[in-house]
């Protein structure tokens, strides 16, 4: 088994995105439907929203399911397929992320996750345990 060394080695391809004029709710409901934490958004540009967002940036503050969704969305650091892991790593550590959008000529094509490296470099870690497991539903 060779060892990966690039993101696209890793890469989450194809991840569900939302137009950043949806709603929290249009958000959680696409989470929920494909069992995910996290949707890219998308509008001049793309930014990330995970379900923590919701709760920290918007109804923890008072907000409800109609709030517009580019008030919880962050703008992320992003990376591209050619990347090492490596790099994907530190970006990682040095932003205080665990999602990269993973872009190519402005379009997103993936998503790398910090359990993705975990699991690819220390499959024995129970970070890559759990990131391995069967998301609960």
């Amino acid at each position: 088994m060779t060892m990966a060394t690039t993101v696209a080695d890793v890469v989450t391809p194809d991840p569900l995105t939302i137009e950043a004029t949806g709603t929290v709710r249009d958000a959680a409901e696409l989470m929920r439907a494909g069992n995910i934490d996290d949707v890219i958004v998308v509008e001049d540009g793309v930014g990330i929203v995970t379900d923590r967002d919701l709760v920290v940036r918007v109804l923890a503050i008072g907000g409800g399911s109609k709030v517009p969704l580019r008030q919880a969305c962050r703008g992320p650091v992003t990376v591209g397929p050619t990347e090492s892991i490596e790099r994907a790593a530190q970006l990682m550590s040095e932003n205080a992320v665990r999602r990269l959008p993973v872009i190519v000529d402005d379009v997103v094509v993936g998503v790398v996750s910090i359990g993705d490296l975990a699991v690819e470099r220390d499959a024995d870690s129970a970070l890559a345990d759990i990131s391995a497991a069967e998301p609960n539903t």
